[in-house]
């Protein structure tokens, strides 16, 4: 029987729909080192698609990656919203579409 080559992290749940299917899920469980950079590599590839496609449901498959990251950095996601909010209160947000087009002297 003929496979697709994938190499590529996959939400939890996908081997189970995947043989729910008829077909066979072949999957290798990574952690540490190996688990962040793919993590950084999906990260990269929900934003193409997102930009490609511009469909909020792909900013949602960015998100539950960031999430990840952050568990795997130990960070809880109220702590995440804290630091965000840190940010906005200091920096701002990108709410108003500010274009920085020069700054002199």
């Amino acid at each position: 029987m003929k496979g697709i080559e994938y190499n590529k992290l996959i939400r939890d749940r996908i081997p189970k729909i995947i043989e729910e299917s008829g077909k066979k899920a072949v999957v290798n469980r990574i952690k540490g080192e190996e688990l962040l950079k793919a993590l950084n590599d999906k990260l990269k590839e929900e934003l193409e698609e997102y930009i490609q496609s511009g469909s909020i449901e792909e900013l949602a498959d960015l998100v539950e990656v960031i999430y990840a990251i952050l568990n795997f950095q130990g960070i809880s996601v109220s702590e995440f919203n804290e630091m965000r909010e840190n940010k906005n209160k200091y920096r701002g947000s990108f709410r108003e579409g500010l274009l920085l087009v020069e700054v002199t002297e």
